[in-house]
């Protein structure tokens, strides 16, 4: 007879677990150095953390509160992290809106979430990556994706696609803009999304 480990309630499409419009990035830094540790854990101690909650474990950093403020900490923590001529690797998947999410976990100082920008929005250089979206409890999702993804080529920033992703390339500062947008927009559309995305910056050339 099988357990029941965990039991996520009366959880069901198109009702978020949480009221408060919590998102929540879960995120890996991975830069190709022998200094990656001081590396990716200089960055996250540089984040002013004063708008999301935050956690760190050994496996991955966690940050949850206002949209804005989420971004704004992830955006940050990656461009801290930049060093010229080191091929580093942001791994991260979104989520608002999840049925098993909850009210805790979260800061209540909403206001001005975007704390970082004024350090960070001078950091910028050329990234490619890619990313997948999907709209959770939708009949017309794929229309929500085609939506985005024509926004992104628009701006650039969208460069192709291909099985299971789109691809990206553009500035940090662009690309992340794009990816808040897809965020705020597929959030205003859907009750609850994911979104999984790689950036790549200093990538070695070359023929693959």
């Amino acid at each position: 007879m099988q357990k029941n480990y965990v039991n996520y309630g009366n959880c069901s499409v198109g009702k978020p677990g949480s009221t408060l419009e919590i998102t929540g990035a879960r995120f890996n830094l991975s830069p190709m150095s022998d200094d990656f540790k001081s590396i990716i854990l200089g960055a996250i101690k540089q984040v002013d953390l004063s708008k999301v909650w935050a956690q760190t474990d050994h496996i991955s950093t966690v940050y949850r509160g206002k949209e804005e403020a989420v971004f704004d900490a992830l955006k940050a923590a990656f461009l801290y992290a930049y060093k010229e001529g080191v091929h580093m690797t942001l791994e991260s998947t979104i989520s608002k809106g999840c049925p098993g999410d909850t009210d805790s976990d979260y800061t209540l100082e909403l206001d001005d979430p975007r704390v970082n920008q004024a350090e960070t929005e001078a950091i910028d250089f050329p990234v490619i990556g890619k990313f997948a979206l999907y709209p959770m409890g939708s009949d017309n999702y794929m229309a929500t994706i085609a939506k985005v993804v024509n926004e992104g080529i628009d701006r650039g920033v969208v460069t192709g696609s291909g099985h299971y992703g789109t691809n990206l390339g553009g500035s940090a500062q662009d690309v992340f803009d794009y990816l808040e947008y897809v965020s705020h927009t597929v959030g205003s559309e859907v009750s609850h999304y994911i979104s999984q995305f790689t950036l790549h910056c200093n990538v070695p050339e070359g023929e693959i």
